[in-house]
């Protein structure tokens, strides 16, 4: 089950090679500028130059003076992502005939990451994450001095040597079954009051991933669950999570309607049948989470069919 629950997952595709041996070379990134082979795509904030559904790849001539990280290889080519915190004007880093094509536009990764091969999606995926460790590493944490990138673009350093490595934050997400079998939704009080997603939830420091799913689903739905069983992962770089699926069910001798929302994080919950998730999401009368989410991965695994629901909300999970 996990491991076909993977391979749909969108943000978990990758086929390049990451080559992290050659991260260490001083004179990498200079030496793939000057190879004409060597393929740029361009990161702003979680989107990167598209026409359409594809993504837009440079050649090293067309962008200079901005934060490179190099990717990996592919098939003998070399890809290096290029970051900005401005959006790319022609006469600023780009070459003008790039821009100049009207189909070029920024694409957000959470919208065209369902449509992307598997290596335009593992590529743009690690180039966003890495975009989003720039802009808040810049200085160094221990010392508040500026931090440069080294290693093409995977450690950052500060004037005393301190060296900064990216970081990844790890998340649960959980499809929470009662007795009956139903699932167990929420909806955010940062969202619209008919948008449900599973319940989720940081893992704090010290604690496992199994005592984060029994804590988190307390102070989420005020309920013990047991029995958190792993199912799948996919990288959540908006900015810097690592989503861990779960299916866990309540103990047994809980009252499932005994369900408490905290009225600050989660403003309500809900249980639903399969029968009833299917109408309710048939009629558009509850919003459900996207195709790029591991959510409806998970939701649509429970239910045993696709959810026929587009969605192109850009928030969380």
């Amino acid at each position: 089950m996990s491991h076909e629950i993977r391979r749909r997952l969108p943000l978990a595709r990758q086929v390049h090679d990451r080559d992290a041996v050659r991260r260490a070379e001083p004179q990498l990134l200079d030496e793939l500028w000057n190879d004409p082979t060597t393929r740029v795509l361009v990161v702003h904030e979680n989107s990167t130059l598209a026409s359409q559904d594809d993504v837009v790849y440079l050649s090293p001539a067309a962008v200079t003076g901005l934060t490179k990280v190099y990717l990996g290889r592919h098939e003998g080519s070399a890809f290096v992502a290029v970051l900005t915190d401005d959006a790319f004007t022609a006469d600023s880093a780009l070459d003008a005939a790039v821009l100049s094509v009207a189909t070029t536009q920024w694409r957000d990764l959470r919208l065209m990451a369902p449509a992307l091969g598997e290596l335009d999606v593992g590529l743009v995926t690690q180039a966003v994450a890495m975009a989003n460790w720039h802009r808040s590493h810049s200085f160094s944490p221990q010392r508040g001095q500026p931090a440069q990138p080294q290693q093409a673009g995977w450690v950052r350093v500060d004037d005393a040597g301190t060296q900064i490595f990216p970081r990844t934050d790890a998340a649960i997400i959980v499809l929470v079954t009662d007795a009956d079998d139903r699932v167990l939704l929420g909806n955010n009080a940062l969202w619209e009051e008919d948008r449900f997603s599973l319940l989720a939830g940081y893992v704090e420091p010290g604690e496992s991933l199994e005592d984060a799913v029994v804590r988190e689903m307390f102070e989420e739905c005020g309920l013990r669950v047991v029995d958190p069983t792993y199912v799948a992962s996919q990288p959540w770089p908006f900015p810097a999570s690592l989503m861990l699926g779960f299916r866990a069910r309540l103990a047994d001798g809980q009252d499932a309607t005994a369900i408490m929302a905290d009225g600050e994080e989660i403003r309500s919950l809900r249980w639903f049948t399969r029968e009833e998730l299917t109408t309710a999401a048939e009629t558009n009368a509850i919003k459900l989470p996207g195709p790029v989410s591991i959510a409806r991965h998970l939701l649509e695994d429970w239910l045993g069919a696709s959810i026929a629901q587009e969605d192109t909300w850009l928030g969380k999970r």
